[in-house]
């Protein structure tokens, strides 16, 4: 399975979280596809103080780091018109679920609503 994972994941992490820990030592164990895209390592180290940056990078370096691919960018625009938002906010939510589009991936997140509403798919954790 591949996994793009969501900022709420690396930010989770790198603050101690055991659910999140747990889950994200789960989703090593097993035979999956993990990875980040752009915007999640932007929000992800812009949203933290500074010691938790080295966690958040240490993620990102296990994994794979993919770039927005401009269909996935257009993908995203046109589901910011669907659904008119337009706040900076959902900005980065609608890349991420542009690239969990064009990469076949699911979204692993804190918060599904931001990414099912998108209809993409979501493995959500509390």
């Amino acid at each position: 399975m591949r996994y793009l994972l969501d900022t709420t994941v690396l930010i989770d992490h790198a603050k101690g979280r055991p659910d999140t820990v747990a889950l994200v030592r789960e989703l090593f164990s097993e035979p999956n596809d993990l990875f980040v895209c752009d915007a999640v390592v932007t929000e992800a180290t812009s949203g933290v103080d500074e010691p938790e940056v080295a966690a958040i990078i240490a993620l990102i370096e296990a994994v794979e780091y993919v770039s927005t691919h401009p269909d996935a960018a257009l993908w995203a625009g046109a589901s910011r018109r669907r659904l008119r938002r337009t706040s900076p906010r959902q900005l980065g939510d609608a890349i991420i679920a542009g690239v969990a589009w064009f990469n076949d991936a699911v979204v692993v997140t804190r918060n599904p609503a931001d990414f099912e509403v998108q209809g993409v798919r979501v493995l959500a954790y509390e």
